[in-house]
């Protein structure tokens, strides 16, 4: 991303800060509190968050602070007292006030006239307040505060929220405070608070999600541990609440938007209703999702989200309904996860929903690193574990498909595609052999929301081969009932994404042992 004010331009990608073209020498540190100001221009910093930003939490003087921002003024040609460029809030942090402007000297789509300002846009924020220890164990205090600490760290991953700084949550430790004034105080849209007791060997963890505007508990979960190794479990529940809370606070954004429609919808509305109709699971809601997503990028060139989601949906399109299996389609939805990569190359959903485009593409190897990177960037996204399965899967590699499918639902066990989970698994399971298991989950998948029918298809699959001629010919009735177009040729054109042969011929040969109609 690159930043311009007047003659100077912040280049996040080059880490460089120049001026008429030339770069400008300065410590990496300064560049970091730039960046930090520039990207939060529309607020305040606090003196906590520039620490856990630049100093990385560790405890430094306040005249290391006065001394960078000095430096920072200096580079450009600003001080103290004019404050062209950076504003000091009294005793509680800075405020970046310069003109900005993008910088972008290809934009892929050119921006409506009525296009939204990038900072316009209008991230989520969280503040997760420091677990409360009911317990009378004083070493519980530490493990409470451990695991607030890495809840924040792990939440603050997922790019397309804003999380409140650890220092600045832990102000708030050993206190109640009302969600409502909290939402005020800190500009945050949803509070995470809990709780841990335990006594002996047994631990007890509660978690809630609440609306600050509205103080009603969006999602809440409780998690009974032992409490043998420390440090693994603290890793474990983290892992496991972090992955949890991100999907929470995506259905709850996508219900506001779709409950209050506002009349004219910016880009950030399009995004979400995009989104909303996208996790609907049916055709007319992918056509919709589609739509949506492309106005909205073309509202707001700049909003990387619109971009990938939108590659997303005609993948989706193309694999389970109308939408045609076109190669120029597929360069399309390549582009636009690039040009989302080109504005943040640090944010793991896009590199997931890119390699969802690699796959289609039959471009196994590629999909693997790229949801590698995914989960390098965010060890707790389930959706880069099933898209690790996949990838694997299509190159026969079974074993180790299977372990990443497993680790993506146990991750996410309230996530809108978890029947995709489930159920791309089972298709695996098919092309193993293993067509009992492949039954097992299918019948996983089956029973959760918006589930598709290629479960069915699978499931069909895997009795034809196991030779139950009645189940087989009860199931393929509830498929065609579901899809009336399911043939052979069909599931030929649908399965476009497979190139190893000896996968689509044991897929086609239960579909015939089924009676399943050729075209």
């Amino acid at each position: 991303m690159r930043y311009r004010f007047d003659d100077f331009i912040l280049d996040t990608d080059r880490f460089e800060l120049s001026r008429d073209g030339q770069p400008l020498r300065c410590e990496p540190q300064v560049i970091e509190l730039l960046v930090l100001l520039v990207e939060n221009r529309e607020r305040m910093v606090g003196k906590d968050e520039i620490n856990e930003v630049v100093w990385k939490g560790r405890i430094v003087s306040e005249a290391a602070l006065s001394s960078r921002i000095k430096m920072a003024r200096q580079l450009l040609g600003d001080d103290g007292r004019r404050q062209i460029y950076i504003r000091t809030i009294h005793r509680k942090g800075f405020r970046f006030v310069g003109t900005v402007q993008f910088d972008d000297p290809a934009p892929a789509v050119s921006a409506s006239p009525g296009a939204v300002a990038p900072d316009a846009l209008h991230k989520p924020a969280v503040v997760v307040l420091p677990l409360i220890n009911l317990s009378r164990e004083s070493d519980h205090e530490y493990f409470a505060d451990g695991v607030t600490s890495d809840i924040i760290a792990q939440l603050s991953k997922h790019r397309w929220l804003n999380v409140v700084a650890r220092n600045t949550a832990f102000g708030f430790k050993g206190q109640a405070p009302d969600p409502l004034e909290l939402g005020r105080m800190l500009a945050v849209d949803y509070v995470v608070e809990g709780s841990i007791q335990g006594t002996g060997n047994q631990v007890r963890i509660a978690v809630h999600l609440v609306d600050a505007a509205t103080r009603l508990t969006k999602w809440t979960e409780r998690y009974d541990r032992e409490r043998s190794e420390i440090f693994a479990l603290q890793d474990e529940i983290t892992e496991t609440i972090a992955a949890r809370l991100e999907p929470e606070i995506g259905f709850a954004e996508r219900h506001k938007v779709r409950v209050s429609r506002p009349a004219t919808l910016q880009a950030w509305d399009c995004f979400h209703l995009g989104c909303y109709h996208l996790f609907r699971f049916t055709g007319r809601d992918n056509q919709e999702a589609q739509r949506l997503l492309r106005q909205s990028l073309i509202q707001d060139p700049m909003f990387g989200e619109a971009h990938a989601w939108w590659a997303y949906a005609v993948v989706l399109g193309m694999v389970y309904w109308d939408t045609p299996a076109d190669r120029e389609l597929l360069d399309e939805a390549l582009a636009a996860c690039d040009r989302a990569l080109e504005i943040d190359h640090q944010n793991a959903t896009f590199h997931m929903l890119r390699g969802r485009v690699l796959l289609a593409r039959r471009e196994y190897r590629r999909a693997l690193a790229e949801n590698r990177i995914a989960i390098d960037l965010n060890p707790t996204f389930a959706a880069a574990y099933c898209g690790m399965g996949d990838s694997l899967a299509y190159e026969c590699r079974y074993e180790e498909a299977m372990a990443q499918f497993e680790r993506s639902i146990a991750l996410s066990p309230n996530d809108p595609q978890l029947w995709a989970f489930y159920t791309y698994g089972a298709l695996a399971l098919i092309f193993k052999g293993d067509y009992e298991r492949s039954l097992e989950w299918t019948e996983q998948a089956s029973n959760l929301p918006n589930c598709q029918y290629w479960t069915a298809a699978h499931r069909l699959v895997a009795l034809a081969h196991l030779g139950r001629r009645e189940q087989a010919s009860e199931e393929k009735e509830r498929l065609l009932a579901m899809q009336p177009a399911f043939s052979c040729a069909f599931a030929i054109e649908k399965l476009f994404y497979l190139h190893e042969p000896s996968q689509i011929t044991c897929y086609l040969a239960g579909l015939r042992r089924a009676k399943v109609p050729e075209g």
